[in-house]
């Protein structure tokens, strides 16, 4: 009996997140028992080059050891006071310093809890209940948010899982990614308190926002006095140090983190203008509260990482070259072969389509070939390439990652393409 077999008498699909279930690739997911710089190694004793890094926070790749020894000393003190602790604001400290727009920030455990946070605390602020979202945006699994496009640009959202209740989500409006007119129309026909999006999408593979696109969503929200979030659990210190802001310099009013600023352990942020972070409890009237929020081993490592990327700023130029590297690889490759291939590389984000467009949206998205991807998945896995599980996820360079490993990676797809 394999580990996932015997997983699935335990635990509900022998995963505790869907993704790596990988229903939509096929096989069996490899059970990881370590990871070492820009390698993980399976309990069959596989080897693994991974492009995934724990889903982003990883820049330094498995095991850092300046990371590493944050953790160990960490614990060494306790794990967990539900208390508060000098390193909570150390790490709050060295995150806002980067931002000159945003002056208090709050702690959470999750991205989900972030994203979920930031929404009620900009309806609190605006009294006022409706959202927007944009399809292929994923802001985790809240209520709110797990919402499927209806029959038109602007029409309310209804419930894509069962368990959401439509009440929870007729608040919840759909707008195009990169189309500012689907914005506009929602505005008209909602009463909306704030609008949430990742300014550089990551789960529709990667997607970034178009800078003009971004810039007049900045100018709708202040005309109607919403609030303006950007997620960047995903791209905070992964696009850049700063995430968005120093590729479009674009104000959020309320900005999300997580993975990175957790190097590696759970953790998620909310941060924002003071007027609006102190609506929140225990100063203000919205109420958001955790027991394990800046849990004093997450908060040790991400003050390690946080300083260390601070350190060495140079390293997203390098992270860069590398990707791009890899995607033109991909792409010299894919010609070759009559395989249509379209990429985009921003900082150490990386995705690609087996799509003869690059996409702009969801539904560019929707016309890649996912057979051809689950094709490539399994035989990249086969020979040692632990690329994402999914075709709607995001790939990410990590710092040991060499030439010698882009190198060998794009040679292995040579060899497979004329497979796929």
């Amino acid at each position: 009996m394999s580990l996932f077999q015997e997983a699935q008498k335990y635990i509900v699909g022998g995963v505790n997140s869907p993704v790596r279930a990988f229903k939509s690739v096929g096989g069996e997911p490899p059970f990881i028992e370590r990871g070492k710089g820009a390698y993980i190694y399976d309990t069959e004793g596989n080897k693994y080059l991974d492009f995934i890094q724990s889903w982003g926070p990883l820049i330094f790749g498995h095991c850092d050891s300046e990371i590493e020894e944050a953790i160990i000393e960490a614990v060494k003190k306790g794990t967990s006071f539900g208390a508060p602790t000098k390193v909570e604001i150390d790490l709050a400290k060295e995150v806002l310093e980067l931002f000159p727009h945003l002056e208090l920030i709050r702690f959470v455990s999750s991205g989900t809890e972030a994203t979920m946070s930031a929404i009620r605390l900009a309806r609190g602020v605006t009294n006022k209940d409706d959202i927007i979202k944009f399809e292929g945006c994923y802001h985790g699994h809240s209520d709110s948010l797990l919402v499927s496009a209806g029959s038109g640009a602007a029409t309310f959202g209804v419930p894509s899982s069962p368990g959401v209740p439509k009440d929870f989500t007729k608040h919840t409006l759909l707008a195009k990614y990169n189309d500012i007119e689907s914005v506009k129309k929602c505005f008209e026909k909602g009463d909306v308190g704030c609008v949430i999006i990742e300014p550089i999408a990551g789960n529709m593979s990667l997607v970034p926002g178009n800078a003009e696109f971004l810039g007049e969503l900045r100018e709708i929200c202040n005309h109607y006095g919403a609030i303006l979030i950007f997620d960047e659990v995903m791209s905070g210190f992964r696009a850049s140090l700063r995430g968005s802001y120093d590729i479009y310099g674009i104000e959020a009013d309320i900005v999300t983190f997580g993975k990175v600023i957790g190097g590696g352990m759970p953790v998620g942020a909310f941060a924002g203008k003071k007027e609006i972070m102190e609506k929140l409890s225990p100063v203000g009237p919205v109420y958001q509260a955790g027991t394990l929020s800046g849990n004093p081993v997450a908060m040790s490592a991400g003050l390690a990482q946080i300083k260390k990327l601070k350190a060495n700023p140079e390293i997203y130029k390098d992270l860069e070259n590398k990707a791009k590297k890899l995607m033109q690889g991909f792409e010299h490759i894919s010609k070759e072969n009559g395989i249509d291939f379209n990429y985009n590389v921003v900082g150490s984000m990386f995705g690609f389509f087996f799509n003869s467009k690059l996409p702009k949206n969801f539904d560019d998205v929707n016309k890649s070939d996912t057979k051809r991807y689950a094709a490539f998945h399994n035989k990249m896995l086969n020979n040692g390439f632990y690329f994402a599980p999914s075709a709607y996820e995001t790939g990410f360079i990590c710092t040991p990652m060499n030439e010698n490993d882009i190198e060998a990676t794009i040679n292995t797809y040579k060899q497979i393409a004329k497979e796929i």
